[in-house]
């Protein structure tokens, strides 16, 4: 028995399906893990992704906080395509060089309307933050 509303294969799945156009350009987002109140997210870093300075760009950076927020609440309610981002902020903490982002979501609440978490994004290796976000998520009242 699983302690998610949807496996991690399930919750790939609806993504792949719903939101193909996060691997526009081929993919670089991977869903890793879903747990309770939980996702891990990678970003495989490509030329796309950065910015000028050899940076991986904040854009790159807000979308993958994005995306495993959305991935979290998924795994944890069940497929609720229509669930929206009403509110993100984002403190970016370090220079990640080019490469592999990780995004460690957690939630906070996870309630009949809302959904609140954080995300802490780490170059893959490194212990070191590079970006803290946090976000809500409107679910809409009929799932």
């Amino acid at each position: 028995m699983s302690d998610t509303a949807m496996t991690l294969e399930a919750t790939i799945a609806f993504l792949d399906r719903d939101f193909p156009q996060m691997h526009a350009g081929g993919r670089s987002y991977h869903l890793e893990a879903v747990g309770p109140l939980s996702a891990r997210m990678r970003l495989d870093g490509h030329e796309r992704h950065l910015r000028p300075g050899g940076t991986v760009s904040g854009p790159a950076m807000m979308a993958l906080a994005d995306y495993a927020l959305y991935a979290a609440i998924l795994a944890n309610l069940g497929p609720v395509a229509l669930a929206v981002t009403t509110n993100l902020a984002f403190n970016f903490l370090r220079r990640p060089g080019p490469g592999t982002l990780v995004a460690e979501c957690r939630l906070f609440k996870l309630g009949r309307r809302l959904a609140v978490g954080e995300v802490a994004i780490r170059s893959l290796g490194s212990e070191d933050i590079v970006c803290h976000a946090t976000g809500t998520y409107s679910i809409p009242p009929e799932r």
